[in-house]
């Protein structure tokens, strides 16, 4: 139970109350029903909330509409964007509901607030933020660089930057993938068979087609890097700066080492300046910009939004149009109208 919140931090409790502290310890030894990320930032806003209740001698569990409500407002005076405050308050709700409580969120005073601080932000001018996208034009800016100073990590991260792009995958996903899971189609281009992602979870396979071009550099940085006869091996394995590859069959590289490889690429052929920041984020190429970047070059070929969701493994449309919402700005029905308008 204290893996999420100190027993000091709740109210005390009576006989009556065990269920509470025995719904918390099931939760504990449940975890594994969540995504990693997921308990990783139900932790995260424990230690916060839990700093802030202490410090103002109030109640984290169960938590009254009036301190959750106060919380959210303080989290808004640091300069929180509203979306990291809605995480805030989903994650309390998800905790109370895992221990069998009222979630206060459902109160009315708390959407209230929620409302308050959502029209604050769009007044103020926040807008959500956006990876830089990184395009298929980007994709061979940098492999033409890079073929001026050939390396084996070069090719490993082009081969890997080629998936990243060709699948749509999110970094830790494409990381998962292991040599075994490389297959051939008849033409010898290379289909991927993956397991999971962030939003499929079966026990149905994921299968990944990836075109000539990258299907010949992957099969390049596996045949130089020995890796063609790991099978049980992450297709994406660590080079040494000796230049020897580490087989690792364990843990997929890390996402500080996938997200270097953004870096590598913009150092290498990225645009000349940054692009401009939003939050102090985003201002080079980073893990969601090949994702963001494959839907942009789609939507600009005129895919579908179906089409584009399906690539991306996107469950709502409203997520994808985020990462579109300017390519498909001119193809509304009112502009449509105003350009064809032959009265």
């Amino acid at each position: 139970m204290d893996e999420i919140i100190p027993s000091h931090a709740l109210m005390p409790l009576s006989q009556s109350d065990d269920d509470l502290a025995q719904h918390l310890r099931e939760f504990v030894q449940d975890k594994e029903a969540f995504a990693p990320n997921t308990w990783r930032q139900l932790m995260s806003v424990m230690r916060v909330c839990h700093r802030w209740a202490s410090a103002n001698n109030r109640r984290l569990l169960p938590m009254s509409p009036e301190d959750l409500r106060d919380y959210l407002s303080y989290l808004h005076s640091l300069g929180r964007a509203s979306s990291t405050i809605g995480t805030h308050q989903s994650l309390i709700a998800m905790l109370h509901r895992n221990a069998g409580l009222i979630p206060p969120s459902t109160s009315p005073l708390v959407s209230r607030a929620v409302r308050k601080i959502n029209r604050v932000a769009v007044v103020a001018g926040e807008r959500t933020g956006q990876a830089v996208p990184f395009r298929l034009s980007d994709l061979q800016r940098v492999e033409a660089d890079w073929a001026q100073q050939p390396s084996l990590r070069n090719l490993r991260d082009l081969a890997f930057l080629h998936v990243a792009y060709s699948t749509l995958m999110r970094i830790s996903e494409v990381a998962r993938f292991r040599v075994g899971d490389v297959m051939r189609a008849e033409d010898g281009r290379i289909i991927l068979e993956g397991s999971w992602t962030k939003t499929i979870l079966d026990t149905g396979s994921l299968v990944k087609a990836l075109g000539s071009r990258s299907s010949e550099i992957l099969t390049q940085w596996l045949v130089a890097s020995g890796l063609i006869n790991e099978p049980d091996a992450f297709l994406f394995s660590p080079v040494h700066r000796s230049g020897k590859v580490k087989v690792t069959t364990d843990q997929p590289m890390s996402t500080p080492a996938l997200k270097s490889i953004f870096t590598r690429a913009w150092e290498a052929a990225g645009p000349g300046s940054p692009a401009k920041p939003n939050k102090n984020r985003y201002r080079r190429w980073s893990g969601h910009s090949a994702r963001v970047g494959a839907a942009q070059d789609l939507a600009r070929k005129g895919y579908s939004v179906p089409q584009i969701m399906q690539e991306g493994t996107w469950k709502k449309p409203e997520t994808l149009m985020r990462y579109i919402r300017y390519v498909e700005a001119h193809k509304g029905a009112m502009v449509d109208f105003m350009e064809n308008n032959e009265e």
